[in-house]
């Protein structure tokens, strides 16, 4: 098989239910590299069903912060990776009636390794930089809304994301918008178990 997906399982204890790091078979020899970067049959032998809808991607200095962003309206499950470079990237579970409400699952992703990471509807999505410069790329279930756009705060002490992964202060470098993010509310509704918008 060209794939291999792995649970994401927070302490090892508690499994997040949909979310997925995924690493593909990389055929290598002194002329390079091929891969499959996603395979429909695969995907839906395995369970994830999803269809994808459109392909995003950016480039970011080290110490960019991304995050932590989802949509309301059409809410989009997410595959992403690094093209080129190594990010620190995290899903944060807001499906109310969840098993892991609140909690967070944070991955490297690698342009060496090519591992990919998949999050389901009903989740917040971001990303930290930790190399001089990394290419970031995924697919989406579902368009981009800019009047669905929404977020947390990166730094939101209830959901306590540790950002700093590797050694040195973390100061990242945030956009105005990603600096004005509401915090975190446990009591509030955010997404059903299916990753689909209850809140107001």
């Amino acid at each position: 098989m060209n794939f291999r997906f792995e649970k994401c399982i927070l302490n090892n204890q508690i499994e997040f239910d949909g979310l997925y790091e995924i690493f593909p078979k990389i055929a290598s020899d002194n002329r390079g590299y091929s891969l499959e970067t996603y395979n429909e049959k695969v995907f839906f032998e395995f369970g994830l069903k999803m269809k994808f809808v459109q392909d995003n991607q950016s480039k970011s200095t080290k110490g960019v912060l991304r995050g932590l962003h989802f949509q309301t309206r059409h809410p989009q499950g997410k595959l992403v990776r690094a093209l080129e470079g190594r990010v620190y990237d995290v899903a944060v579970d807001l499906r109310n009636n969840s098993k892991t409400f609140g909690k967070y699952f944070g991955v490297i992703l690698d342009a060496e390794t090519q591992n990919m990471f998949y999050i389901p509807e009903g989740f917040a999505h971001g990303f930290y930089v930790l190399s001089d410069s990394a290419i970031f790329t995924y697919k989406c279930t579902d368009f981009y809304d800019p009047k669905g756009e929404d977020g947390l705060m990166w730094n939101d002490p209830v959901i306590a994301v540790d950002w700093n992964i590797e050694s040195g202060s973390l100061n990242p470098l945030l956009s105005e918008k990603d600096k004005k993010h509401p915090l975190f509310d446990k009591n509030k509704k955010y997404f059903d178990i299916t990753g689909k918008w209850i809140g107001c």
